[in-house]
């Protein structure tokens, strides 16, 4: 079920009024409830995708029960480790085994070997990478004893299967929401307030600018080969809006539901394009895949302790590791090392911790060196940006060999060619302005609506021409680019 469906509108509805006026009193009955709502929201694009992730709640309830029983250190690594396999196994069944056999196969070939692999005809079950982290990180917390293993399976099930936040995160960690399951939920006028601030504020950011920059980038990228330079940046910019749009409005509108039930997400994003640097960036960018990253990967293979071979290793496993983990493409893996690339160095250089605040902490407006800072950040994810997008590595090579001729100047014809209207980019482009404006004038705050200090009727103005610019785009149930994930 996508948030941007009419189906959607009608379900939160029937939960939450389910959910606060039948069964507040009894915090188990909500946590069923939340289960048997969140399966419905899941199963409704397939049914059979239920199956995974009942049996992944399953083996991790009983492999955290077990954990908490014993004290032997051969048999809790045992357990970890099951754990492990069964859940990674999942995700290289369904997402990653295509790739490898045919990966494998192309390697044979260059050798003049010919190989004929199997490959499985599935469908990869939507958020399975999302879900997955998020059990095993319960698993992994319980083993290093920093958490208490439960013995409530619905609170369990609820903490796997959320709805707001199951098929695109934030990725949550046990110990910061499976215990909200355990306590008591009031309603919380103010905070359901907030939470419906964040959920507009999201669906600008997925309808009206991630949906509207979708249009420009699709035909862009189809058609790059016979493109000028400046349209292919323009289409490498406009998809940084467009992922940005659609990942961070999604995470708004997830983070918003789950406070209308008394839930409190993590954050996933803060602004990352105000960035002045690529270390502050990924401190802003999908913040809990990132910190999940170091912390159970970058810091057990010593993080930035030891020489520098070993903080380069490092660093290049916790990007190329997140570059897969975004998909079964040899561009993804190339976009994550771009990014270690960019990163190395800060991090020999050791000035990768020297923007931990936000820009212009003490000014309305940016000093010109960061001004600078921001627009070479932003270039420079743009770039990577190109290999995350494109079909193929060599596609996105070309995309950028052809971008940076900047040769050409056919803009209007190409543009009256795809019958897409020069004014209509007009108007994105101004709506991009003002997503700038609101979220620069917001920085400090978790959201772009968060506690307007404006007078009550002009904030009502604003949120009624949200509304309706909203609802001129819709243009349908599209879905969000992290489904895919």
């Amino acid at each position: 079920m996508l948030f941007n469906s009419l189906e959607f509108y009608l379900f939160l509805p029937a939960v939450f009024l389910l959910y606060w006026f039948v069964f507040q009193k009894d915090v188990k009955i909500q946590n069923v409830l939340i289960v048997a709502a969140s399966y419905l929201f899941y199963g409704w694009w397939d049914w059979r995708f239920l199956s995974l992730i009942i049996s992944s709640s399953f083996l991790d309830y009983g492999l955290g029960v077990q954990l908490g029983k014993t004290e032997h250190t051969g048999r809790r690594k045992l357990l970890l480790w099951v754990s492990m396999l069964v859940n990674l196994g999942f995700l290289g069944v369904f997402k990653y085994y295509n790739f490898f056999a045919d990966s494998f196969a192309d390697l044979l070939q260059t050798f003049g070997m010919n190989a004929d692999f199997t490959t499985l005809n599935i469908l990869l079950p939507v958020g399975i990478s999302f879900y997955t982290f998020q059990t095993m990180s319960y698993t992994i917390d319980v083993y290093r004893r920093k958490l208490e293993p439960t013995k409530d399976i619905f609170a369990f099930f609820a903490f796997v299967s959320f709805f707001p936040q199951l098929v695109a995160g934030p990725i949550e960690r046990a110990k910061n929401l499976l215990p909200q399951f355990y306590t008591q939920r009031n309603f919380d006028y103010n905070k359901a307030i907030d939470g419906m601030r964040q959920i507009l504020w999201g669906f600008f950011k997925k309808v009206v600018i991630a949906d509207s920059c979708a249009i420009y980038v699709n035909a862009i990228f189809a058609d790059s080969a016979e493109l000028s330079g400046g349209i292919l940046l323009l289409g490498a910019v406009l998809f940084a809006f467009q992922i940005y749009g659609d990942f961070s409005g999604y995470s708004d509108i997830a983070i918003g539901t789950a406070r209308l039930f008394g839930f409190n997400l993590m954050r996933n994003f803060a602004y990352p394009y105000f960035s002045r640097d690529i270390a502050e960036f990924w401190r802003r960018w999908h913040i809990s895949l990132s910190s999940w990253f170091k912390d159970y990967l970058y810091i057990p293979l010593g993080g930035s302790r030891g020489g520098q071979w070993m903080q380069l290793r490092n660093v290049f496993a916790i990007f190329l590791v997140s570059g897969f983990w975004h998909g079964a493409n040899w561009t993804f893996i190339v976009w994550g090392g771009l990014n270690a690339l960019y990163f190395v160095p800060q991090m020999l250089l050791k000035t990768n911790r020297n923007n931990l605040g936000i820009a212009a902490q003490n000014s309305m407006l940016p000093s010109i060196k960061e001004v600078l800072q921001i627009l070479l950040t932003f270039f420079l994810t743009c770039v990577a940006w190109v290999f995350f997008r494109a079909a193929s590595v060599s596609d996105a090579l070309e995309y950028l060999v052809n971008m940076f001729t900047l040769t050409g100047d056919g803009f209007r014809a190409y543009m009256d060619a795809l019958k897409l209207s020069g004014e209509n980019l007009k108007g994105l482009g101004g709506f991009i302005l003002l997503l700038i404006v609101i979220e620069w004038i917001q920085r400090k705050k978790e959201h772009g609506l968060e506690h307007l200090k404006w007078a009550q009727p002009l904030r009502w103005i604003v949120y009624l021409l949200l509304l309706v610019i909203i609802l001129y785009h819709f243009g349908g149930s599209s879905t969000f680019i992290y489904f895919q994930f």
